[in-house]
């Protein structure tokens, strides 16, 4: 089994779309790194030899930021927009959408399940 960046990649899977479970790395990424490589996209994630498992691992090491690095820069952005106190900050911290959705009925994703309204007594 083929593990880069710290991911086990699926066996069963070509080798484009097997890159692509790698967090930082989509479909076109996967793609440019394969061209870039000489490797078919088409070939199996089992069939890649050693080498070319090794020549995909030194390419995304030296030219892209992916997994946890790429999660902290984020990460870290994100704070960096809270302690601004910016718009975008306190939606972060509010827990919020940031970029301007309605939130009077949608943005369950965001601000999580829906809470029953208290009725008051007469």
């Amino acid at each position: 089994m083929a593990r880069i960046a710290g991911v086990d990649l699926p066996r069963d899977k070509h080798a484009w779309i097997a890159l692509t479970y790698i967090y930082g790395i989509g479909a076109s990424r996967s793609r440019q790194i394969l061209d870039k490589i000489g490797i078919d996209p088409m070939t199996k994630a089992t069939d890649l030899t050693e080498d070319q498992v090794n020549n995909i691992r030194k390419t995304i090491d030296a030219e892209y930021k992916v997994e946890g690095e790429l999660r902290s820069d984020v990460s870290m952005n994100i704070k960096r927009l809270m302690d601004l106190g910016c718009y975008r900050g306190l939606r972060h911290r509010k827990g919020l959408p940031c970029h301007g959705q309605r939130t009077s009925t949608n943005a369950r994703t965001r601000k999580g399940p829906k809470r029953a309204a208290v009725k008051k007594k007469k």
